[in-house]
């Protein structure tokens, strides 16, 4: 048996060699299997999309908030992986009176690389997970080399429709708007706040992003935001590439550059 503490400085005891995970999360499922543990894992959520094959083939536990926990105890993990903002917290304390449970809570990129790596150690997968911060320390890099000398622009971060909801500044979304070449104009604000129009058109964006997820904005919502803040550039995002905490990371650099590119030509 090995000792983790996670990072939610709660200490949990596993077996050495983890057989049966569950993952609670969709950005850390797609992590589990790009560092190769498709025989392990043997529960999911119903929002853990990617690999599109476990997304089938997996058994599905329930959404993020709303866990089938009685499902969940006739898989017998000896690994649940959850995350602090994305489930219940109610729920993973009483998966934890039962189960090991290994809690995420992830703020910075920083934050997010210590996960990958300890989610590589407590599965036996250090290397690989080593391996794959090399190519996100790489791409970040090449990111923040092209940005130096870029006038950052205020961005409004989408996540919500009806009621209006942003992306504050203590989020990890705001992180990556910052790696992105941006300034969250929401940046003094908690969480992720309800706006009204009045509120949005006083910080005056100069981009207005939407995201793909968990709202699914599409063009009739940019059209419609820009009819509302004629003054902002509107634009959707893939919400993947700016929330997703795991290996999707090594692919965000490249997506901000060709973004960046892009919102040079909106109108």
């Amino acid at each position: 048996m090995r000792t983790f503490v996670d990072q939610t400085s709660q200490t949990i005891t596993i077996p050495d060699s983890p057989r049966r995970i569950i993952s609670l999360v969709p950005s850390q499922t797609e992590l589990l299997s790009d560092l190769g543990l498709t025989e392990e894992v043997v529960g999911i959520t119903k929002f853990c999309i990617h690999p599109e094959e476990w997304f089938r083939s997996k058994t599905r536990v329930g959404g993020t908030k709303e866990l089938k926990l009685d499902l969940i105890r006739s898989l017998k993990p000896d690994l649940v992986i959850a995350n602090k903002e994305e489930n219940d917290q109610a729920q993973v304390q009483q998966l934890s009176g039962e189960f090991p449970v290994w809690v995420s809570n992830i703020k910075t990129l920083q934050e997010a690389k210590q996960m990958i790596l300890s989610i590589g150690e407590m599965t036996n997968r250090f290397f690989e997970a080593v391996s794959l911060l090399k190519k996100i320390d790489l791409s970040f890099d090449e990111l923040n080399l092209a940005m130096k000398e870029v006038n950052h622009l205020e961005a409004a971060y989408f996540i919500w429709n009806k009621p209006m909801m942003v992306a504050g500044g203590d989020t990890f979304i705001s992180r990556m708007i910052n790696a992105a070449g941006y300034r969250n104009a929401f940046r003094d604000l908690h969480r992720y706040p309800e706006v009204t129009d009045e509120q949005v058109m006083a910080r005056h964006p100069e981009v207005i992003f939407l995201s793909s997820e968990p709202f699914p904005f599409g063009q009739k919502h940019v059209d419609e935001f820009r009819q509302r803040f004629s003054s902002s550039r509107v634009i959707c995002v893939d919400g993947e590439l700016f929330s997703w905490y795991g290996s999707r990371l090594q692919y965000a650099p490249g997506y901000f550059l060709k973004l960046f590119e892009q919102i040079e030509t909106v109108k």
